[in-house]
């Protein structure tokens, strides 16, 4: 198999299933999604949209061929993520519904500062200051409230437990 056709292949499965499930349109009750909405790229694709505003049902392989649509394009937007969170939420899932808001305070990092920082956080790899330096970072450039607050308590942590980095 070629490499177009191999593509082709992963693209297609892909879009598959994130359009597999029950196939009943409902509204969410009170603007919040429910287990009732999912999945969000069947039940509510009309509200789904990339984080370049594109559609999520414009998405397709020969635009991605094509140009027409970018690696931006094929990003979730924290809008979905948020809609995941109130599905998670629905059926009591609090801890997943959480993690995914988190995932959504990140979108605004760049994937090479989210690797730095997620090295950082390694035991011994950095000082308190340093620790404190990322969490005023994410919460003033990138207002990753909730995750600042991961990166400071994770700096008393290792504060405690004697787990900063040592010169």
């Amino acid at each position: 198999m070629d490499q177009e056709a191999l593509m082709r292949q992963i693209v297609e499965q892909v879009m598959s299933a994130m359009n597999k499930g029950v196939s009943a349109p409902s509204t969410p009750a009170g603007g919040k999604m429910t287990a009732a909405n999912y999945p969000l790229a069947e039940k509510e694709v009309d509200k789904i949209k990339t984080p370049t505003g594109k559609p999520f049902s414009s998405l397709s392989y020969d635009k991605v061929i094509s140009g027409e649509l970018t690696s931006d394009d094929m990003r979730i937007a924290p809008e979905t993520l948020e809609y995941q969170a109130q599905v998670a939420e629905s059926v009591n899932r609090e801890a997943f519904a959480g993690n995914l808001r988190r995932a959504a305070e990140l979108i605004a990092v760049p994937d090479e500062r989210l690797l730095e920082i997620y090295n950082a956080l390694r035991p011994y790899r950095s000082t308190k200051q340093e620790l404190i330096d990322i969490a005023n970072e994410l919460d003033g450039k990138y207002g990753a409230k909730t995750a600042a607050g991961l990166v400071r308590e994770a700096a008393e942590v290792y504060e405690k437990r004697d787990r900063l980095k040592k010169f």
